[in-house]
């Protein structure tokens, strides 16, 4: 696949495990950057390493340790989690293709998201708990099943996960301290300055707050 095939969304295989394209850097060497979606460890990579897959109804995977089946039939309620498959977003939503986001309420024409997103029902498809009936397996391009199987939940879903670019500032210290985050790696976030943290310390607002990251700017 052609570098410039590559969209941030974009389901993929690399090493045999499904990913999901996090962003795309033309100018940098490893221009590819990946989230593993079976937990969520991210990754730096070309694109002829990776595999373009294409998400459809009833396909099951596995995401940040948990199961789930995708259902275009099912209407969402709050507290699912759902996978954005047809963006049309207005002015004030920020939504893309293959956004996985929670549902925070419903509304007539469709819902808004814990990200404060207004995506419409026949944007997304519904990201049910577990294997349903019928399923295809696609945690690896064989259709087995992933590794993380039998792991369990380490991360409880309501904030963003730390990713590679995300400054944070360290509030329980005095002079305040700002690092930015280098690597993800399973449930330890390293940051520059050699600091290595877990992602539980991290999201305690107490000790640390998200500043910006600098990609977004």
């Amino acid at each position: 696949m052609k570098l410039i095939n590559v969209r941030k969304g974009q389901f993929v295989y690399y090493n045999n495990k499904l990913h999901k394209v996090y962003s795309v850097k033309p100018f940098f060497k490893q221009s590819v950057h990946l989230v593993r979606l079976a937990d969520l460890e991210q990754i730096l990579t070309t694109a002829k390493e990776i595999e373009l897959y294409k998400p459809k109804h009833l396909d099951s995977f596995i995401y940040n340790h948990k199961r789930y089946t995708l259902d275009k039939n099912m209407k969402a309620q709050v507290g699912d989690y759902i996978l954005v498959i047809n963006p049309l977003p207005d002015s004030l939503d920020h939504h893309h293709l293959h956004a996985i986001e929670m549902v925070s309420s419903i509304e007539e024409n469709g819902v808004i998201s814990n990200k404060q997103n207004g995506i419409k029902h026949n944007e997304y498809w519904v990201m049910t708990p577990g294997l349903e009936e019928g399923a295809a397996i696609i945690d690896m391009p064989d259709g087995t099943e992933s590794d993380e199987e039998s792991l369990e939940e380490v991360i409880s879903p309501g904030y963003d996960l730390p990713k590679v670019g995300d400054v944070y500032q360290k509030n329980d210290i005095d002079p305040i301290l700002q690092a930015m985050v280098i690597a993800v790696k399973g449930r330890n976030v390293f940051l520059g300055g050699d600091l290595k943290v877990s992602i539980d310390e991290l999201t305690d607002h107490k000790k640390w707050s998200i500043i910006h990251n600098i990609y977004d700017q």
